[in-house]
């Protein structure tokens, strides 16, 4: 969690005007640990929050991804990633990210399933 600019100088302006560190640490909400890094960074210069990194683009575009599961409901996750051009655990956790499922039974299991006849149960 990145704390505010703002924060972090009326937290280090407490401890400059005397204040104790874990006093400081309960009133604005923050470990002890991460005063003392406010500290260091102050004298270096970098107190200012780090910049978030930039995400780089997901593989697949989510619309043609969601258009594709519509009209092939049935795809395993290897059809679908032969027809992306994509790793099958890149289909996976797109489905997770979208939460998607895609629950199948595989055929060889779908063969040998029998049915049960209700009337035929042994007593």
């Amino acid at each position: 969690m990145t704390y505010s600019h703002d924060l972090r100088i009326k937290a280090l302006g407490y401890i400059e005007n005397g204040g104790s560190k874990a006093k400081a640490s309960q009133i604005f909400g923050v470990t002890t640990q991460t005063l003392f890094n406010w500290i260091n960074r102050k004298r270096e210069e970098n107190l200012p929050p780090k910049r978030t990194r930039e995400r780089s683009p997901y593989k697949i575009e989510e619309e043609k991804f969601k258009d594709y599961i519509k009209a092939n409901p049935d795809s395993y996750l290897r059809e679908i990633a032969q027809e992306f051009g994509v790793a099958t655990s890149t289909v996976f956790y797109a489905c997770k990210r979208l939460k998607i499922t895609l629950k199948k039974r595989h055929h060889s299991t779908r063969k040998g399933m029998k049915k049960r006849d209700p009337s035929s149960k042994k007593n």
